[in-house]
């Protein structure tokens, strides 16, 4: 079980509470498509991913990128119960989607590669994003990250 200081809780709860998720998830899903082309293979049916331009304005990405950033605010909801808040989305990407859970880390988690979710959050929230910020949304997203590939052990 992951300990959150009080400063940490506060500090996750009040920058996602000015999060939309829409922009914010579409940005990050569109960035990591980008950034990592080789995750386009699991969005196949999306249709066309053939450049930059195609991702931001593909329907399908927002939407997928909503999604994807409404489930990870159940983690900001399950701050004590992060791993048991994400064991059946663990499952379903393991078994069912047999989604590499290194492409977890490449969205969420800091080094070697990845922070596309935190480089998002700072862009949009530039003057909350203190360090002490970055910190704790930087040990959510390596939790949650965590979590989302604890299947895979």
């Amino acid at each position: 079980m992951v300990h959150w200081s009080a400063e940490e809780k506060q500090l996750i709860t009040g920058l996602w509470g000015k999060v939309n998720v829409a922009e914010c998830g579409a940005e990050a899903l569109a960035r990591l498509l980008i950034v990592y082309p080789w995750t386009q293979r699991f969005f196949a049916s999306f249709g066309n991913l053939s450049s930059a331009t195609a991702i931001v304005g593909n329907p399908m990405v927002r939407a997928h990128g909503k999604k994807v950033l409404t489930s990870f605010g159940e983690a900001v909801k399950n701050l004590d119960n992060i791993k048991n808040t994400f064991a059946q989305l663990s499952e379903l990407h393991c078994d069912k989607l047999h989604v590499d859970p290194e492409n977890f880390r490449v969205f969420l988690s800091p080094q070697p590669r990845g922070d596309i979710l935190i480089i998002v959050l700072a862009a949009h929230f530039a003057k909350d994003f203190t360090p002490d910020c970055q910190a704790a949304w930087q040990k959510l997203v390596r939790v949650v990250a965590h979590a989302l590939a604890r299947k895979y052990h």
